[in-house]
């Protein structure tokens, strides 16, 4: 059915509450890259049995990381195919240092509704809090559904990102492996567009793709542990645009430049020269940086 946004706009989905382990942390973080090297300590914090540190984009998995069907754009109105859809941008704040193992409570609204003409832009604002009612993240979620504007709402503001006059400060190689969605989907993003290589055809891809959301948690991962002295809690806030698509495979290349505050990026496709994750802004948490 077509986007209806006097349904759809400003709509309260149904809360979730969920639990997490340190072993749920520790396969993500194997799924974003982490612990490549066995005999990297500083990697191996990231897969520790007792407390692994926390990522806070672990954020975007945790609430569905159980989850074993594919997921459904269904919400009040809209309803959307699945293969229509790709992930347009991300945003995660951590209000504190996400702990390895708990319980919370997601309360998501459909915050904005754009429309693109030949496609439409669902934006999801949630907010989660633990069992205590104190906030551990915020998150900001757009998914692009091709064929699916002309619905009358407005085509929304640029959200594009104004970088230096200069070359990078840092450049940063992120190699992904050839079964990383395969591993990925395992933290429940069931989507057969990472696995399926029929479904993926028919929704325009020669093969799978890697999840966006890997990308997305891969780059924050090396920017850690390249610039942030491998401190989680100095991403206070991390936000991208994913821009193309990624190969399972393939090697990402991360030219970052810091303003102080602030770290902005881009990641390119080191063997096509083309472009996968733009707009990319890490706030940084100045007290906690190296």
């Amino acid at each position: 059915m077509p986007i209806d946004p006097t349904v759809a706009l400003g709509a309260e989905l149904p809360e979730v509450t969920f639990s997490w382990t340190a072993s749920d942390v520790a396969l993500y973080h194997l799924a974003v890259g982490a612990a490549a090297d066995p005999m990297d300590t500083a990697g191996l914090a990231y897969v520790d049995d007792a407390a692994p540190k926390v990522l806070p984009t672990f954020a975007t998995v945790a609430a569905s990381f159980h989850a074993t069907e594919p997921p459904k754009v269904s919400f009040p109105g809209i309803d959307i195919d699945l293969a229509k859809v790709v992930h347009g941008s991300q945003q995660v704040t951590a209000h504190r240092a996400l702990p390895a193992a708990g319980t919370a409570t997601t309360r998501t609204t459909i915050a904005e509704l754009q429309d693109k003409g030949s496609a439409a832009v669902i934006v999801q604002e949630s907010v989660t809090v633990d069992e205590s009612g104190d906030p551990l993240w915020t998150a900001r979620s757009a998914i692009f559904a091709k064929g699916e504007g002309g619905f009358g709402g407005d085509r929304g503001a640029s959200s594009r990102v104004e970088f230096p006059d200069r070359t990078a400060d840092h450049r940063i190689e992120v190699a992904t492996r050839p079964n990383q969605a395969l591993l990925y989907r395992l933290c429940g993003d069931r989507n057969p567009l990472h696995s399926d290589p029929a479904f993926a055809q028919r929704a325009g891809f020669d093969r799978p793709i890697l999840h966006g959301l890997c990308s997305y948690g891969s780059v924050a991962r090396a920017i850690v542990d390249e610039l942030l002295g491998g401190d989680v809690t100095a991403l206070a806030d991390f936000s991208a645009s994913f821009a193309g698509i990624v190969l399972p495979g393939e090697t990402l290349v991360v030219d970052v430049w810091d303003t102080g505050d602030r770290l902005l990026a881009t990641a390119t496709v080191a063997e096509r020269g083309a472009p996968a994750l733009a707009n990319v802004v890490c706030a940084v948490n100045r007290q906690r940086r190296r």
